[in-house]
């Protein structure tokens, strides 16, 4: 198995409204996020060129971050889902994989220090 990875950047902001009022994180808030996607092939499925996916066909993804979450704020972007971490990286794989069907995982980062990954069931 191959796999390729590409980092994106967008910064946003977001309530948790389902924790306690005493929680930092149920007042407004931002966050500098990155979110890498991660898509996978086996060598017989590479492209004629010899990629899991051209690099350049991600760029799709890229406007739609700066079209949908950049500068936005993510309980209206994301409707009705909570906007954690956890179920951004579920929501976005969801949206994006029937676009690109290589898609393995997605990873958020709201934090140098914190990610949070979605990886479907095999």
């Amino acid at each position: 198995m191959l796999t390729i990875t590409k980092e994106f950047h967008f910064s946003a902001s977001h309530v948790l409204d389902r924790l306690p009022n005493w929680h930092p994180c149920a007042r407004l808030h931002g966050h500098n996020y990155v979110v890498v996607l991660e898509l996978s092939a086996r060598r017989e499925h590479l492209t004629d060129a010899g990629f899991v996916r051209d690099y350049r066909e991600l760029d799709a993804f890229k406007k739609w971050v700066d079209d949908t979450l950049d500068h936005r704020h993510l309980n209206e972007a994301m409707g009705a889902v909570s906007p954690s971490a956890e179920n951004l990286a579920a929501w976005i794989f969801d949206l994006w994989t029937e676009r690109f069907p290589e898609l393995t995982a997605v990873r958020v980062s709201e934090t140098p220090k914190t990610w949070a990954e979605y990886r479907p069931d095999p």
